[in-house]
């Protein structure tokens, strides 16, 4: 073969190669447009996963957000920094403030659609004030580390959080850097002003791409439905008023299944989503434990009670956001606190309920069509209510602890009551005092001279 050919083969063979390459070439998309939360992280995670399982060539994320928690927008940055099989492209379609503009700095490309805006990345609670400085300082290093890292500017990416950076052509002496489309173009920190993802495909001269485009699936969407903070606060309504029916009527066990199923639906999404870790179930199931000793069988109402009260507070707050352990830096300000307020609120309107409802509810036909019940017959020692009044003034033994509620026994037969002395012990002689509302009401009998 001449040299003439071997040159026109080779040139020929190259030439084929690269149309290939720009022809051939995949991109998978994902839309993020939400608060950077657990659903955006999930909704990420899976598209890079499937990313890499396609192998593709780039990774485009269709970004407007405000902003959101600090520690989910860390782990998206975290994995775009990691993802080495393929570019990553972040369009701006319209806002990447705050969390946004960290994950936008950890891509490869940023693109910016006309008229959009990047910055403003200071740490605020949920109200908007600025937090304190050991949160400016973290941020101000993670948006730096990130800069470097991608080859941008780090003084430009400081001064999203940080107003003392001085920056006299982009901003105001004093005020954080929010950077405009044409802004970001200028100083080489996005590639191009935009208006579609074609024009993006274009600049990085792709032709013909083979677009993947990222699906969310019923699972998906199951979970961001049972992590929104109202069914989250509903589903502890059920766990505690399941809990509370089966503690006032052992043995009934359609209200255990209850409690177990809101139980799962609240612990399992929010485990799947990396904020409830095995212990915080623990400690809440522990919390549960002491709270059923102390009812059943430790006398008095003492540590075991407040110790179960608080470990089931716990429990169902700290799974509700992210944590190691006891360190929550990298929750979103406020956080915390919003979600001790829907648990503490949850409890309480539970009780409410209860106090309110509960015996109607247990008495209910629709409520006995779901438990199964034995027939009642008198020879067994049931009575009816009616019975009861004929009981006033008759002396009787405790066959539980009653603080105040519990069982007693008279004439051989066991009955649900109140005691008006607000605690009687196993064992101690009754009197019945009155009957109202299907309750008997019992105090200790007085002691009887030797």
């Amino acid at each position: 073969m001449s040299k003439i050919t071997k040159f026109i083969f080779g040139v020929a063979t190259l030439i084929v190669l690269m149309a290939q390459h720009s022809a051939g070439q995949s991109i998978y998309t994902v839309s993020v447009k939400e608060d950077i939360g657990p659903n955006a992280w999930r909704t990420v995670k899976n598209a890079l996963a499937q990313a890499e399982q396609n192998q593709v060539d780039y990774f485009l994320i269709d970004l407007n957000t405000f902003g959101g928690a600090l520690n989910f927008a860390d782990s998206i940055r975290s994995s775009l920094l990691n993802a080495n099989r393929f570019e990553s492209i972040v369009y701006v379609n319209n806002n990447a403030a705050s969390a946004g503009a960290l994950i936008a700095l950890a891509s490869d490309h940023i693109f910016m659609q006309t008229g959009a805006s990047l910055g403003a990345a200071s740490v605020v609670n949920q109200s908007g004030d600025i937090m304190p400085e050991k949160y400016q300082s973290y941020m101000r290093g993670l948006m730096r580390a990130t800069a470097e890292t991608k080859g941008r500017d780090p003084r430009v990416a400081e001064a999203f959080v940080d107003p003392s950076v001085s920056l006299p052509s982009l901003k105001e002496e004093g005020k954080l850097l929010t950077l405009t489309t044409s802004e970001a173009v200028d100083i080489g920190l996005a590639k191009k002003s935009v208006k579609s993802t074609e024009e993006i495909y274009a600049a990085l001269d792709i032709d013909q791409p083979q677009i993947i485009a990222h699906k969310v699936t019923w699972v998906d969407q199951v979970i961001r439905f049972l992590i929104n903070p109202l069914v989250s606060g509903l589903l502890i309504m059920g766990i505690i008023g399941g809990i509370y029916f089966e503690l006032q009527t052992p043995g009934i066990g359609f209200a255990l299944v209850v409690a177990v199923l809101c139980g799962v639906l609240f612990f399992a999404p929010l485990w799947l989503q990396g904020l409830a870790d095995h212990w915080e179930i623990a400690i809440f199931v522990v919390g549960v434990l002491l709270m059923t000793l102390e009812i059943f069988v430790i006398p008095g109402f003492g540590i075991a009670g407040i110790s179960g009260i608080i470990l089931m507070l716990c429990g169902l707050a700290f799974s509700m956001v992210a944590n190691d352990y006891f360190d929550f830096k990298l929750t979103q300000p406020g956080l915390l606190m919003n979600s001790f307020i829907i648990v503490i609120g949850a409890m309480v309107l539970t009780i409410v309920l209860m106090v309110i409802f509960g015996r109607n509810i247990l008495d209910s036909s629709a409520f006995k069509k779901l438990v199964l019940q034995d027939e009642q017959r008198s020879t067994e020692g049931y009575t009816s209510s009616a019975s009861k009044a004929s009981l006033i003034h008759k002396n009787g033994v405790a066959r539980t602890v009653m603080r105040p509620s519990g069982k007693i026994e008279i004439e051989g037969v066991w009955y649900d009551a109140i005691a008006l002395d607000s605690y009687i012990e196993v064992g101690e002689a009754i009197v019945v005092e009155k009957h109202e509302n299907y309750n008997l009401f019992v105090r200790r009998a007085p002691q009887q001279d030797a």
